[in-house]
């Protein structure tokens, strides 16, 4: 009895720390090391609010530079992965029909040059970001779309590289969202026509 007893107040003594300490330990971290104290970035177009930046969109127009497929079609609230494998013939089907769909938007590509990351989904579903390589092959299209110039499309891109955390942690990386809200300031007539 006397075991069972202490197993009980370890028990509940763990249940107090990991549901409420550890959490608030967390949360006092964030709030103090974390970017935004914690919270999600907001990005802003005239004044309103248009999404958070570490959470993926969806984008279709030509306009705007694409991000990566999702498998939970952008819901925050459901993020995940399909579960499908490589050899899988529903997902290897849905993989050929993106890339079809990309090839229609960028004729001048040929299938080899379509990035991986363009037609596959993350495990998250809600991957923000894409690599200078998938934005740089959709370049084009925006130009074409937006009746700008190729190299000033090209300029806006190479400013919103993220580099690695100390050069050293993680990828090159380009948030989908403030890329696409860098566009619309600087091609503002585009927006009051579509």
């Amino acid at each position: 009895m006397k075991t069972l007893l202490k197993s009980l107040k370890i028990t509940i003594a763990f249940c107090l720390f990991f549901s409420v300490c550890y959490i608030l330990i967390l949360w006092v971290f964030a709030l103090v090391a974390g970017p935004n104290k914690g919270n999600a970035e907001l990005v802003t177009l005239n004044g309103k609010v248009v999404g958070a930046a570490n959470v993926g969109q969806q984008f279709t127009k030509d306009i705007y530079f694409w991000g990566r497929p999702s498998a939970v079609d952008y819901t925050a609230d459901g993020s995940g992965g399909s579960n499908k494998g490589p050899t899988n013939e529903e997902y290897l089907a849905e993989v050929e029909a993106r890339i079809d769909t990309f090839l229609i938007h960028h004729p001048y590509l040929n299938r080899k040059d379509v990035p991986a990351e363009m037609v596959t989904a993350s495990g998250s579903g809600l991957d923000p970001n894409i690599t200078r390589q998938c934005a740089y092959v959709q370049i084009k299209r925006i130009a074409k779309a937006r009746g700008m110039n190729e190299s000033d499309i090209q300029d806006i891109v190479n400013k919103h590289i993220e580099k690695p955390f100390l050069s050293l942690f993680g990828t090159e990386k380009i948030n989908v969202l403030k890329l696409n809200v860098a566009l619309d300031e600087a091609n503002k007539s585009i927006i009051a026509e579509k």
